[in-house]
């Protein structure tokens, strides 16, 4: 191998396994396969991963995080709760539909190891509805919406009631038309329902 003048970091070789893994898919991916990408010995990537399972995981918790991030920058907006909600859904529909119209393959391959790693899916179902109970507890405090003995169960129903519009499982019909018009009956219907 070629010594590499960058410095290995787990975010390079992250990086790297995401390139590696649209090029070749998850079945075929290895982590030589990274480690000839990247220029160094497979043993260098395993200094920072210890195997490949943890690899996997750790490429598959970065694409959740990017999600993440960026609805959380929502949550923390200075505006009125229905709106953080309404644009909150808005943007975390927006970003699965880029994810699997805009990079059909890494998108394929992302969906094999969500089913392999279900520990970093579920915190990343768990960050995303404890961001909606951020907006619904701050509904209730202003009186936008109903008091709610739990809000986190409310963040949780309400995640499910929308799951057309964010669960990977629906990526078909994201493109198909009037799903804009449905996703926008189904926001009114639960605003209404969180006003009542």
């Amino acid at each position: 191998m070629a010594p590499t003048s960058e410095t290995l970091t787990a975010e390079r070789i992250l990086e790297a396994t995401e390139e590696v893994l649209r090029r070749h898919g998850p079945a075929k991916a290895t982590v030589v396969d990274v480690a000839r990408a990247l220029g160094v010995s497979h043993g260098s990537v395993y200094r920072h991963f210890r195997t490949k399972a943890a690899l996997r995981e750790a490429v598959t918790k970065r694409w959740l995080d990017r999600t993440s991030g960026e609805l959380s920058g929502i949550v923390a907006a200075d505006s009125a709760p229905e709106t953080r909600l309404r644009d909150w859904l808005a943007a975390l529909f927006a970003a699965k539909r880029r994810k699997a119209g805009g990079d059909p393959e890494l998108f394929a391959t992302y969906m094999v190891l969500t089913d392999e790693n279900g520990t970093a899916v579920g915190e990343h179902i768990a960050d995303l509805t404890s961001q909606l109970t951020r907006i619904i507890q701050a509904g209730v405090e202003t009186g936008d919406f109903a008091a709610t003995p739990d809000p986190g169960t409310t963040a949780r129903a309400l995640f499910h009631a929308t799951g057309r519009f964010h669960d990977p499982c629906y990526a078909r019909e994201w493109e198909e038309p009037g799903i804009e018009a449905d996703f926008t009956a189904v926001m009114d219907l639960v605003v209404r329902g969180l006003r009542a």
